[in-house]
């Protein structure tokens, strides 16, 4: 029976395409859901990755700026540390010179030292020798005299 009521009343109209109000106000209704969208969530959410994307270059910027100055500021330090151990290296080579030329010096004046005391050992020696000599030459004398003084007495 139902069947039958319902085969009677017909298909409605419109179908598919239904030309009435309904296509323009759902055209307005995505037209400002659009809108709407656009200036509440993409506009924002837009807005926050530029300002991302502008603080990871600018920190990449000063990144590779800060890299550059670093490689910079190393390659001025091995300058100067290469300048320092030259230096180091002249005022070692320079202070080997000073000791050697020193111990040379030192050497010479103990040599000379050592040449006086020996030529003042062998005067004082040579001296001693013949003080030694003339002291001799004088009992010699005195013990002659008293072997003649006492073979003349006899």
């Amino acid at each position: 029976m139902t069947w039958l009521l319902l085969a009677e009343a017909g298909v409605p109209e419109g179908g598919l395409f239904d030309l009435d109000a309904t296509l323009p106000l759902m055209a307005v209704q995505v037209v400002l859901l659009t809108f709407l969208l656009n200036v509440l969530f993409f506009r924002p959410v837009g807005k926050v990755v530029e300002d991302r994307e502008g603080y990871i270059s600018t920190s990449r910027a000063d990144a590779k700026q800060k890299l550059a100055q670093v490689e910079r500021l190393e390659a001025d330090l091995a300058e100067q540390l290469k300048g320092a151990r030259q230096a180091a290296l002249a005022v070692i080579v320079e202070a080997e010179q000073e000791v050697d030329r020193l111990y040379r010096e030192a050497l010479a004046q103990a040599e000379a030292e050592a040449n006086r005391t020996k030529e003042e050992s062998r005067r004082a020696i040579e001296a001693e020798r013949e003080s030694a000599r003339t002291q001799l030459k004088g009992q010699v004398d005195q013990l002659s005299s008293t072997i003649i003084n006492r073979l003349l007495a006899a």
